[in-house]
């Protein structure tokens, strides 16, 4: 497989075939990730594409998911998306599912009708970075779109029938900013009712505007009982219809896996038992990006 630079996956595509197909990230901007700061955003050559799936036709018979990498697929062109799903389709026909990332400027530049096509194509998952409900906290972040925006292309998503996994960020609404951020995300969860949410725990990257704030004391990053407040506020802000809410990923302080509604009151009294110190945290050294 051809793959150049830093290559990034849901944690729930661990087992997948990692097609990348585009380098880097079309947005790039966001005050908190460093990911593609060194990568310039490109389309990969077809040839390139298509050699590689003829690899995982040969190499990845017992993987029946795909994701395709980097930063923003959705964002390729429908006159070059659709011969690629059509290629995987044809040459990897075990592949029960493709996943990508989407961001609010790439699924509001497909129609209705080409999200349709691409979910027939065989693309059923797209994994949107929300990162905050809060206009505020979206705006400071340069985040590209605001909450309504987001809510509105999620639910493009659903309605083409592809499944929607929404990230957040604990933390990003810095200590004062905390609750508002949590409350407004729960807010937006519930209106987008996604399939499933996935809360990380900020961790702040040096070279980023965020960390920088943060050395000039601009950004005051929330400590664990904080992130931890934050994170019982959002969940009991949210109202999912039948979602997963996450929050089991290597920098939280506290592993979490909730079925909502019916784990809700479950998962807050868990929440309310570890702020008491009745659970243990995650110590500082094992927590991970």
């Amino acid at each position: 497989m051809h793959y150049e630079g830093t290559v990034i996956r849901p944690p729930s595509e661990a087992d997948s075939i990692l097609l990348q197909v585009t380098l880097g990230c079309s947005h790039n901007k966001c005050t908190f990730c460093g990911t593609y700061r060194g990568k310039r955003f490109d389309i990969k050559k077809d040839d390139v594409i298509f050699e590689d799936i003829e690899f995982a036709g040969k190499h990845c018979r017992r993987q029946n998911r795909l994701f395709l990498c980097d930063g923003d697929a959705l964002v390729i062109p429908m006159r070059r998306l659709v011969p690629i799903l059509e290629r995987i389709r044809d040459r990897l026909p075990w592949v029960e599912r493709v996943g990508v990332y989407a961001n609010a400027k790439s699924i509001k530049m497909k129609t209705d009708e080409e999200l349709a096509r691409l979910r027939k194509l065989g693309l059923k998952i797209a994994y949107m970075g929300l990162e905050s409900g809060d206009d505020k906290v979206l705006e400071a972040i340069r985040k590209g779109a605001d909450a309504d925006t987001m809510i509105t292309m999620g639910k493009k998503l659903k309605k083409a029938g592809i499944k929607v996994s929404v990230t957040v960020l604990l933390g990003l609404g810095g200590r004062k900013g905390s609750l508002d951020h949590a409350r407004e995300t729960g807010r937006v969860l519930t209106a987008m009712d996604p399939d499933f949410v996935g809360a990380l725990s900020l961790m702040l990257i040096p070279g980023t505007e965020l960390h920088d704030q943060y050395e000039k004391g601009e950004f005051q990053l929330p400590g664990a009982e904080e992130m931890l407040t934050e994170l019982g506020a959002m969940i009991a802000a949210t109202n999912l219809t039948d979602g997963l809410f996450h929050a089991n990923h290597a920098s939280n302080y506290l592993p979490i896996r909730a079925h909502l509604p019916q784990d809700k009151e479950k998962t807050l009294a868990l929440i309310s038992q570890a702020l008491d110190g009745k659970v243990p945290l995650k110590p500082e050294y094992m927590r991970a990006l």
